[in-house]
């Protein structure tokens, strides 16, 4: 009984501890996010997955409403940031689809400069969102039309010029396809955890994540990093994981000024599916992946074998992580 107490009081002490768990180097204070508009925790489980019409012939028809506003967000307590974003959001919305729907993305951009969506996709020339198909000045409005194709874990950003002003400014977002089990039968099972909606996908603890940085002197370089926009947003507010069910992250770096960036998970180990366009691992049992900006991928893994408690995933570039790319995750009996 003493030993119980003595642990349940250790896991207390290191759960109000846990801030000094990188040398206390992070920022004071708290970010407003109700001011900002959105919340990075809400971010993480906030699928946006359109309005689901049929057609005559039975095809799925996905339509997505999109807006590019100028937006002053905090990215850090008392940091203010002149963002372009999607839908007001940086991250825009995590857009998901699934593989062989018809996907309608209206596009209107209410923003002070010219804007687009470039999807990594497949798609045709005229729907590419880069000058001269599907760039649009203010006030105008464009319809990105195309199959959901292939499967997998992408992204959307602007492909206006400057290319590196027009991301760095915030307009990016996930965009999940997730697989149809029909088309891949010799893995229907695999499929069916991936589609969302299912009761195999139900059981995996599903999260969207994007790395990014803040150039908040604009002079090339970042002075804030961080996942979902806000600095040390989990850092603060650890991420609530069910030790009994697994975890999928899909995870894209859209980090601008920085070659690469990078995901290390303390204490676990996961597996990678690079582009998330395969059914099988192309990484098996690592702990840390690179990405170079627009690299994108998903990871699996899973706490069963251990202990409550909180575990650390961070950036392994130092610089990053003591500017705001940490977190953690709460693993607990049950997520309530």
């Amino acid at each position: 009984m003493r030993a119980a107490q003595q642990a349940s009081t250790a896991g207390h002490a290191a759960k109000q501890d846990h801030l000094t768990a990188h040398g206390a180097m992070m920022t004071v204070g708290e970010v407003d996010n109700a001011r900002n508009g959105f919340d990075p925790t809400a971010m993480l489980t906030d699928w946006d997955t359109g309005e689901v019409t049929k057609r005559s012939d039975g095809r799925t028809v996905r339509t997505f409403e999109v807006t590019g506003e100028d937006k002053e967000i905090e990215i850090a307590p008392g940091v203010m940031f002149p963002a372009w974003t999607y839908n007001g959001r940086v991250p825009g919305p995590a857009l998901r689809a699934t593989e062989g729907d018809l996907l309608r993305i209206v596009f209107k951009n209410y923003g002070s400069h010219p804007h687009s969506m470039h999807f990594h996709g497949i798609h045709s020339a005229r729907m590419d969102g880069v000058p001269g198909a599907g760039v649009i000045d203010p006030g105008e409005e464009f319809v990105y039309e195309f199959e959901a194709k292939p499967f997998g874990c992408h992204l959307y950003h602007c492909h206006a010029l400057p290319l590196a002003r027009h991301m760095h400014k915030g307009m990016y977002g996930l965009f999940v396809v997730d697989p149809d089990p029909a088309r891949h039968p010799d893995m229907a099972d695999v499929a069916k955890s991936r589609l969302l909606g299912t009761p195999e996908n139900a059981n995996w603890q599903e999260m969207a994540m994007v790395m990014n940085a803040f150039d908040t002197t604009f002079d090339g370089e970042n002075e804030f990093y961080a996942c979902n926009t806000v600095a040390h947003c989990y850092a603060k507010q650890p991420i609530k994981v069910d030790r009994n069910r697994p975890v999928r992250i899909y995870l894209v770096n859209v980090t601008e000024f920085d070659p690469i960036n990078s995901f290390h998970l303390h204490a676990n180990f996961f597996d990678y599916f690079d582009q998330g366009t395969t059914l099988t691992p192309t990484l098996k049992t690592v702990d840390l992946i690179m990405q170079c900006q627009a690299q994108r991928g998903i990871l699996e893994f899973s706490f069963r074998d251990h202990e409550p408690g909180l575990y650390m995933f961070h950036a392994h570039q130092a610089e990053f992580t003591e500017l705001g790319w940490v977190g953690m995750f709460d693993v607990v009996e049950a997520v309530s």
